[in-house]
């Protein structure tokens, strides 16, 4: 048998490193082909432009010194082509051409950056980010010193705090969802505590989700979130939703009607449903939860109630302290009824933001978590950045306007108006 060449070794013994070499070469002719391709366009566009001699006076010239970019992928090499543009603008400046693909200073693409908060609050400490990042990106991984992670990191609370100082002047959001978010801290001298992130969300008119505010707060006292509902009420927000979501047991509720006192309430299903079952014994937990889901699954409040009713009668005799916990918020628990159905599964539980966080808190679970407080808010703030991006529209956007009106809807469904006859 003939010996197998040295690529034929590559593919059996490390196919993985191999396929991530293809991926590389793949994304290497594509971006050189989408800048080639930009090149093209801006001199094609300005090929009729002369000088008095009649040459043309934007035209190619070579490339540039080729450049590394640090990808999701690895390293991936880079030579862009050198436009020589002898225009000048209105104050005789020499106009330049500037790639929208590869800005001057690229050295790495966003999606790093965005990698760098998870490893922090992954309990990685700045002197072993190369390290961290040279196993999920290959041993040529440059750029990321420990330096460089230092200044990312300060260059973050500069953004958090322009970003919490940002005008609210004209905003207007439909819902609110609020939560506190808790992660854990590991400076020898701060001890190992917790820290409480208060994450305020709304939905806009036009149904797109928007983070609204991102501070530290004293576990979810009433006062750290009067604190920040007034700050963003100064910051320009002049009216507060229609509704808000949130967790019974939270201090918002205390502040909210301080601030914004026409705003009616909407207690989270998936956290009364947590509170409830935690108060009656396991052996009748999986029946409770079923007879809860009946209740917030209804298609009308009518049938909710009698749910209601029926989940009480069914476990107060044994269980007082379970129907007591659920009794309580009655009205709140069953405000989503008086909003269009379509916006249901959006405001029964305050899933927006524990979905964007589950993931960080599960990833902080097992270990001493963040370096300090302000890094973790500034981390905690870049990843909801992040997710912020890919969220979706609320169901039934073309409601909120009417919802924003006060038109009125009963189990879910807009009331006619009778016309009167003159």
């Amino acid at each position: 048998m003939e010996e197998l060449t040295e690529r034929q070794q590559g593919l059996q013994l490390q196919p993985q490193d191999v396929l991530n070499e293809i991926l590389r070469d793949g994304a290497r002719q594509m971006l050189a082909a989408a800048v080639e391709s930009e090149v093209a366009e801006y001199i094609s566009v300005r090929g009729d432009q002369r000088d008095l001699q009649g040459r043309r006076l934007v035209v190619r010239n070579g490339h540039l010194p080729q450049r590394g970019i640090q990808t999701g992928l690895g390293p991936i090499e880079v030579r862009q082509p050198r436009v020589n543009d002898r225009r000048t603008d209105a104050e005789g400046q020499r106009i330049r051409f500037t790639s929208k693909i590869l800005p001057p200073y690229l050295r790495r693409t966003k999606s790093i950056n965005e990698l760098i908060p998870w490893l922090y609050l992954r309990g990685i400490s700045t002197g072993d980010f190369s390290q961290a990042l040279e196993a999920l990106l290959g041993p040529q991984a440059k750029g990321l010193s420990a330096t460089n992670i230092v200044r990312l990191k300060e260059s973050w609370q500069q953004e958090w705090k322009a970003w919490s100082q940002r005008s609210l002047a004209g905003k207007q959001y439909v819902y609110f969802w609020a939560d506190g978010v808790y992660f854990n801290i590991r400076l020898a001298d701060e001890g190992n505590q917790r820290q409480c992130i208060l994450v305020l969300m709304g939905a806009t008119p036009e149904g797109q989700k928007e983070l609204i505010a991102i501070a530290e707060g004293y576990r979810e006292s009433e006062q750290s979130w009067k604190e920040l509902l007034l700050d963003v009420k100064a910051r320009g927000l002049a009216s507060g939703p229609k509704l808000a979501v949130a967790d019974g047991a939270l201090g918002f509720w205390a502040a909210l009607p301080k601030v914004f006192s026409a705003t009616r309430e909407q207690r989270c299903w998936v956290h009364k449903t947590a509170n409830v079952l935690n108060k009656l014994p396991r052996h009748v937990q999986s029946k409770a939860k079923a007879m809860l889901h009946d209740i917030w699954m209804a298609s009308t409040k009518a049938d909710a109630e009698k749910a209601f009713a029926l989940f009480l009668e069914t476990f107060e005799a044994k269980y007082p302290k379970a129907t007591a916990c659920l009794a309580k918020d009655r009205a709140e628990l069953l405000a989503f009824y008086d909003f269009p159905a379509e916006h249901w599964m959006h405001i029964r539980t305050t899933n927006p933001i524990e979905s964007t966080f589950a993931t960080v808190r599960l990833r902080t679970r097992r270990t001493k978590g963040s370096g300090s407080r302000t890094a973790c808010l500034t981390m905690v703030f870049k990843l909801a950045q992040c997710a912020e991006r890919s969220w979706r529209k609320l169901n039934g956007s073309a409601l909120l306007p009417e919802v924003i009106q006060g038109v009125k809807f009963v189990d879910g469904e807009r009331q006619q108006t009778k016309e009167i006859a003159a």
